[in-house]
């Protein structure tokens, strides 16, 4: 059994980290709540009615299905992701990975589910109003991953959801007909096990992550990835254009100059890494200086 750490023991000292963890009880829950958030609060459904899991990109024979792969590894992903397994649950990898697989299995399930009803859903919507409200709240996402002062201006991305759906609704078609498409939910349950896979590789990575990755760089980089998942709803770019962004964002935020760092600096006691200044990944006090959140 996996004991959930203590809201006043988050490693990072993020205070929206704290605010969540308090909210939850402990970085075990924080990782099931920023996983399967998505599908709680609506967006992920939006997506798949906004045709986000559609994108496919030719590969010489092969037809690589970009929309299963970006929606997994940002939405499902992603720099919450990230953070929450390296700097805030402190566990073996093992103990990680059965997180990780408790986590995703209800994940991958009720991502099915919810793409089973969204035919029927989409039945009774106007489909073009609805994409630009799935894109809408992508791009609100990406701007609350970026900054804070910014996220603090825009309604949540259920708000969002909620008055897309209002607007797109065709009363003329309030008769449900029940639609059952097959490859959407195999494309959602697709992006469900991308999620779960990336934080799966995460967890076998630690290791060298933690001394590598730049936890600022990769949150900043992926704001940017789902800013172009945006524009490729809108119809600006190509579709699957936020997968190579995503990529540039991963390598972008390796620096190797932390290992150096990492490796003169003394190890931090157990008992003392509730000290933000000494934990990995620490945020700033509360002197003046801030740094932008990670969720």
């Amino acid at each position: 059994m996996v004991t959930a750490i203590a809201p006043e023991m988050s490693i990072s000292g993020h205070p929206v980290a704290l605010r969540l963890e308090e909210r939850v009880g402990g970085a075990t829950r924080l990782l099931a709540t920023v996983m399967l958030l998505p599908l709680v609060d609506g967006v992920f459904p939006a997506l798949v009615l906004g045709g986000a899991l559609e994108a496919t990109t030719t590969v010489g024979p092969l037809a690589v299905p970009t929309g299963v792969l970006q929606v997994g590894l940002l939405v499902f992903g992603g720099s919450a992701t990230v953070a929450v397994l390296l700097a805030e649950m402190q566990a073996d990898r093992a103990t990680k990975a059965r997180t990780v697989l408790a986590v995703g299995v209800p994940l991958v399930a009720i991502a099915a589910i919810e793409a089973a009803l969204a035919p029927t859903i989409a039945s009774v919507l106007d489909a073009a109003t609805f994409e630009r409200f799935a894109a809408f709240v992508v791009l609100a996402i990406a701007a609350k991953t970026a900054s804070s002062r910014v996220g603090d201006y825009l309604p949540s991305p259920g708000i969002v959801v909620a008055l897309g759906l209002l607007a797109s609704v065709r009363p003329s078609s309030f008769a449900l007909a029940v639609q059952f498409d097959p490859r959407v939910v195999a494309a959602a349950a697709g992006a469900g096990l991308v999620g779960v896979g990336f934080a799966l590789a995460v967890v076998a990575l630690e290791p060298h992550l933690r001394h590598l990755l730049d936890i600022d760089r990769f949150r900043f980089g992926s704001a940017v990835a789902l800013g172009t998942l945006a524009l490729s709803l809108f119809g600006i770019v190509p579709g699957g254009a936020a997968l190579p962004v995503f990529a540039l964002a991963g390598l972008l935020a390796i620096d190797p100059g932390r290992a150096d760092s990492d490796a003169s600096t003394p190890a931090v006691p157990e008992t003392d890494r509730t000290d933000v200044a000494d934990a990995p990944y620490g945020y700033p006090g509360t002197d003046g200086e801030e740094r932008a959140p990670w969720l």
